[in-house]
């Protein structure tokens, strides 16, 4: 009986043992299961970090390009590119576990989404831009060459005007002067010996010209003697910073054809050698001519 007790009491504590010995096999399962997914788990998160990491690294990058383009829109790129910035630095702070990076993946798409749209903004902002730049040079070609153009016109003007002006002068032709003595009778005698002459006269020519100014024309005759000396009247006019003495004036009434002037100065007691005669229109000379008494 004794032997039969000892054999059942080690089979009780065989099979306690057995149940312990599975239940510990279980157990150890179950850990090492765990510990398996946890590890799973965590290799998977650390892996979403990086490609979140990675992506908003691309973000960056990409608002980087963007505002180097110096565009009108360059203020709001860069509020959004420091958004990424401030969320980088965070993921890099964050021990990556599941629910951070659900948070964290929901903030890049938002930052995403808004990149595309700025992007694009900024994008057809650029090509108004080059439109418009094109445009402008364009604008200043034409400009330029309208420019040129007027230039051109003006300085033709200026020449056609200082054409006009030269063309529209009078000519003096013809000028002579020749002494004579004046008998009783008033018949004029022409002479070239100084102390029997009388009178001079001078006369010359003003050519026809069609597109000069007509009406009174005012020139002012100077004839020299020998000696230098102004013959005549004598009288001095200024025109500006020049000062004329002359003989004589005489007023011609011009209507654009030819005319012939001559007018008398009247003398005595005249000096041998040459004379000069000169006639101005204002301060311009426009005609000259000289010449010789002889002694009597």
């Amino acid at each position: 009986m004794e032997d039969q007790k000892s054999s059942s009491s080690l089979k009780v504590v065989i099979a306690v043992l057995a149940v312990l010995l599975v239940g510990s096999l279980i157990y150890i399962f179950k850990v090492t299961s765990d510990v398996k997914t946890v590890q799973t788990e965590l290799k998977t998160t650390m892996s979403d970090k990086e490609v979140v990491m990675k992506d908003l690294q691309e973000l960056k990058t990409t608002y980087d390009a963007a505002i180097s383009e110096n565009t009108s829109m360059s203020d709001e790129l860069i509020q959004e590119r420091d958004k990424v910035v401030s969320l980088m630095a965070d993921l890099n702070k964050s021990k990556g576990d599941v629910a951070s990076m659900n948070k964290y993946k929901t903030q890049f798409n938002a930052l995403q989404k808004n990149m595309k749209v700025l992007i694009a903004e900024n994008a057809n902002l650029k090509k108004e831009n080059i439109t418009l730049t094109t445009q402008r040079d364009s604008t200043a070609v034409v400009l330029g060459v309208s420019k040129k153009y007027n230039e051109t016109l003006v300085g033709q003007n200026e020449e056609l005007a200082k054409a006009v002006e030269k063309g529209a002068k009078l000519t003096v032709l013809n000028m002579k002067t020749s002494a004579y003595k004046v008998r009783n009778s008033g018949k004029q005698i022409e002479t070239d010996k100084a102390r029997r002459a009388d009178v001079l006269k001078i006369s010359f020519t003003i050519a026809e010209n069609q597109i000069a100014k007509s009406g009174d024309k005012t020139y002012y005759v100077q004839v020299i003697d020998s000696k230098n000396n102004v013959l005549g009247d004598k009288k001095i006019i200024n025109f500006g910073d020049d000062t004329l003495t002359y003989s004589f004036m005489t007023v011609v009434k011009y209507e654009n054809k030819t005319v012939q002037v001559t007018e008398n100065l009247p003398g005595k007691d005249f000096e041998k050698g040459t004379y000069f005669v000169n006639v101005f229109d204002k301060n311009q000379m426009v005609s000259k001519t000289s010449f010789v008494f002889r002694i009597v």
